[in-house]
């Protein structure tokens, strides 16, 4: 059998997986003990695995993470009032499925930009799309749009997205563009896509953080009501300290 010209048949279809797979096939000893179907199996499999990880990947680029952060590596042992039964449930990505929103709330330190990375990485590797934001810069973003016209195809970008992550809400009172601003993509968002909000701010004061009443309420109502709610309680120090000190 020529297996050159096969070989460079499979580069040319870009069928990397099964090219890497022949040329490892051609190097077992006992090839010949494997029938055509169970050599054939073998080859899709691979190329299968390589275009899953190729499109893995790509979510993951696209995402733009904050921190390379995985659910399997969250410490439960620090003293944050993390229940790892919570995590858990929610690491199945059930919740992104049915246009749910998870909110995380708790001091600056306790890890809940690690644990909204973490779910979103969760969430590329189960076949959803994430899109990372500091609420800052999303804000920053949107104004710089609105005067190039991209406003709004940024908007339907943000609609297109399975899971939505902003980072760091509440630091500042919004303004009346903000406010506007936030209500146009949670609308656009609200039952057909799943946000992810993490906030050093107790949702208690997020109404008057807010600003407007009647923008708050609709505000809240699209995002605070079809959520799951994590709240930390940091009792041991800033994890960004202990993670200093393990550095040093």
């Amino acid at each position: 059998m020529l297996t050159h010209p096969t070989i460079e048949q499979l580069q040319a279809l870009r069928l990397s997986g099964m090219q890497q797979a022949l040329k490892e096939q051609l190097e077992m000893n006992d090839i010949n003990d494997m029938s055509f179907e169970e050599r054939l199996a073998l080859l899709l499999d691979r190329e299968a695995n390589v275009r899953e990880n190729r499109r893995l990947q790509t979510r993951l680029r696209k995402a733009k993470l904050r921190q390379n952060a995985c659910i399997e590596d969250i410490d439960f042992r620090h003293p944050r009032n993390l229940d790892k039964s919570v995590i858990t449930k929610l690491a199945d990505c059930q919740w992104i499925k049915h246009h749910q929103n998870l909110i995380i709330t708790g001091p600056t330190g306790a890890g809940k930009s690690y644990l909204a990375c973490a779910f979103a990485q969760k969430a590329c590797r189960e076949g959803y799309t994430a899109n990372y934001l500091r609420i800052s810069r999303l804000f920053e973003d949107l104004s710089i749009a609105k005067g190039d016209g991209r406003y709004l195809k940024m908007l339907t970008g943000f609609a297109k997205t399975d899971l939505l992550v902003l980072d760091d809400y509440g630091l500042s009172k919004l303004n009346q563009e903000q406010r506007h601003d936030l209500l146009e993509i949670f609308e656009d968002r609200h039952r057909v896509k799943s946000t992810l909000v993490t906030s050093q701010l107790p949702m208690e004061h997020w109404h008057e953080q807010i600003g407007d009443p009647t923008l708050a309420d609709a505000i809240l109502d699209r995002l605070v009501h079809n959520a799951h709610k994590i709240q930390i309680q940091l009792k041991g120090g800033s994890m960004r300290k202990q993670k200093a000190n393990l550095t040093q």
